[in-house]
């Protein structure tokens, strides 16, 4: 297990040092030690537990040390965070290992002069930590005391106390079935085959829930192109657009293409969708998914959603899936609830600038969906209602809900915000508008 703490103290300083995305960072990370089984699965134990505990951590770490945090190292202080979340959160890890592996650790990363220092406060934290309280919800579930007051204020004290319980809870891992391969009763028996188990959900007829995949990219179903990797969120989200085989369906924000293949296939594969991002790392991407699906209406290219140039013809249906806080899915990555709120401030203006480039590209009478990832009304309900206001030739268009599925806030009819806790999925904003016949 030597390994995994140090690829687990390693990917956590890339998360700190470049900002990396914690999925992307942990799969380098594991592939450069090669790491598998066992070891992995605690590295990624440690790692997104850590993430997710920071604050808990921090202020545990603070009151048994003589030095403040600030003083510390980047990598004295990950190594902290790391015994004192075995010691606090891993039953399964012995105190005496929690300990002595940290100083271990300490000594082979160059910092041999604070080893003492790491023995004496996880020492002093194993001693003291029947006598831990917390101070206030922002340290107990790790969650900024900013973010806290957005959520009681958008959304009340009871649900977001459900919201907070939620942050730490293990995100379900939804599949989208490729109904233009196969249907969902015979994946579910291909998938069992292959060792995974499954489950179907009543709010979709073409969803699963996968039980301890492992590795998905591994199964030979995956290869073949009989489904993708899609919350249920984003899954809604493609099929409230309404597409039809036929029809000609612009993404502007597409990548990675979850949302794209979802229409694809909703169109039975047949009429023309075009895929957008702005980055050609991102269009190679959504390229090689539709490749593998066998979704050929879907063509990928590069485009800037928000200073487009060229223009293109309009489409019967545009989705604009714009990019935002990610504010409703810290339980897949925990980093974004430390981002500095002030860098956030700046997003519902970009958003309603690529929210109105995308309604030029909708025919008369036509479909625009906007939807984010995030639970903010400042990049959600309020940018949409700011389209209409401003945009007299679009006009509200009602969601149909699901069997099963029911709001959790009082919204309007063209509105729908998704809570983990409340619907099990990421959290997530739709709002869905039609733009006027002549």
């Amino acid at each position: 297990m030597d390994q995994a703490r140090t690829a687990a103290l390693e990917a956590l300083l890339q998360v700190d040092v470049n900002e990396g995305y914690s999925n992307l960072v942990l799969d380098k990370t594991l592939r450069a030690h090669g790491l598998t089984g066992r070891d992995a699965s605690f590295a990624s134990t440690l790692f997104y537990g850590v993430l997710e505990r920071r604050l808990t951590l921090d202020y545990a770490i603070s009151r048994f040390s003589r030095l403040r945090l600030s003083q510390l190292s980047p990598k004295v202080l990950e190594i902290l965070r790391l015994g004192a979340y075995q010691l606090l959160f891993l039953d399964r890890v012995p105190d005496s290992a929690a300990v002595n592996e940290s100083v271990e650790l300490a000594k082979t990363q160059g910092q041999g002069k604070a080893s003492g220092f790491v023995n004496g406060v996880l020492r002093s934290l194993l001693r003291g930590r029947e006598s831990l309280s917390w101070p206030d919800d922002s340290v107990r579930c790790s969650c900024p005391a900013w973010l806290i007051r957005l959520w009681r204020a958008a959304y009340g004290e009871a649900l977001t106390a459900s919201l907070l319980e939620s942050l730490a809870e293990p995100a379900p891992v939804f599949v989208r079935v490729n109904t233009c391969r196969t249907t969902r009763d015979a994946l579910r028996e291909r998938l069992a085959g292959e060792g995974v188990a499954s489950r179907g959900t009543e709010v979709s007829p073409h969803a699963l829930i996968l039980e301890k995949p492992g590795s998905i990219p591994a199964l030979s179903s995956f290869g073949e192109g009989l489904f993708h990797v899609q919350d249920l969120s984003s899954q809604l989200a493609a099929c409230a657009l309404g597409a039809r085989p036929g029809e000609r369906v612009i993404d502007v924000c597409a990548a990675p293409g979850g949302k794209s293949f979802t229409i694809a296939e909703e169109m039975e594969n047949e009429g023309e969708l075009l895929a957008f991002d702005k980055y050609k790392g991102k269009v190679r991407l959504i390229a090689s998914g539709a490749q593998r699906l066998g979704l050929t209406i879907v063509r990928a290219a590069a485009r800037d959603a928000e200073a487009p140039g060229e223009a293109l013809a309009p489409a019967d249906r545009v989705l604009c899936d714009a990019p935002c806080s990610g504010l409703g899915i810290i339980r897949r990555k925990p980093e974004i609830r430390y981002k500095e709120k002030s860098t956030l401030d700046s997003l519902p203006d970009l958003q309603y600038r690529i929210l109105c480039e995308a309604s030029r590209l909708v025919k008369p009478g036509g479909t625009l969906l906007y939807s984010t990832c995030t639970l903010s009304p400042a990049e959600n309900g309020e940018v949409a209602d700011r389209f209409l206001q401003e945009h007299r030739d679009f006009l509200p268009a009602p969601l149909r809900l699901p069997q099963g599925l029911e709001r959790a806030i009082s919204e309007p009819e063209h509105q729908l915000t998704l809570f983990p806790p409340v619907h099990g999925t990421d959290g997530f904003f739709l709002s869905r508008f039609q733009k006027a016949a002549p």
